[in-house]
């Protein structure tokens, strides 16, 4: 499907006010469905210009992903990259993977949002948005504790966040010296 098209359908849900069915459509067409998703909930807006979604349940149970009534308001490819991020915690908390520790399901969720090992299908997200979500993984890689074991597993994952956050910061830095 294009992206005019979905747009418009997204822009059908909104106008009839149909937003939990509209991020059942979105997670249907980009394939994010997992059988430990329990189903869409709303949570209380943040503000205008800013969003938050998350996976509400406890491990080994169904998550219920809680969305903003203004879900789409916000750039398309965002709100995508936000509901994989979400669904991958559906998927870390299922009885299957049952990843325990918090920081690194918010590592492996962000990784995902800048490299789509899970989610090929999901676009890319703009310089901005990779530079913002690079530094909140390095935020929970650094919540792993220094030299711990799981920040031995994911060494090679930060040094291509690291890689990829200098290479914007030289482009970005490259572009406004022009």
């Amino acid at each position: 499907m294009n992206y005019e098209k979905l747009q418009f359908n997204l822009n059908a849900y909104k106008e009839t006010g149909e937003i939990l069915d509209g991020a059942r459509f979105l997670i249907h067409e980009f394939e994010l469905d997992d059988e430990n998703f329990l189903g869409f909930g709303f949570r209380e807006e943040l503000e205008k210009n800013s969003i938050l979604l998350t996976a509400n349940g406890e491990i080994g149970d169904m998550q219920e992903v809680l969305i903003p009534r203004n879900l789409f308001d916000f750039d398309l490819t965002l709100v995508l990259n936000l509901l994989a991020h979400e669904m991958l915690h559906v998927r870390q908390k299922s009885p299957k993977m049952m990843i325990m520790d918090k920081n690194e399901r918010e590592w492996q969720a962000y990784y995902e949002m800048l490299f789509h090992t899970n989610f090929p299908q999901i676009p890319e997200l703009s310089d901005y948005y990779k530079n913002f979500f690079g530094e909140k993984a390095l935020i929970y890689y650094g919540r792993m504790g220094e030299g711990s074991e799981l920040q031995l597993k994911y060494l090679q994952q930060k040094k291509e966040v690291e890689t990829l956050l200098k290479k914007i910061n030289n482009s970005n830095t490259s572009t406004s010296s022009v």
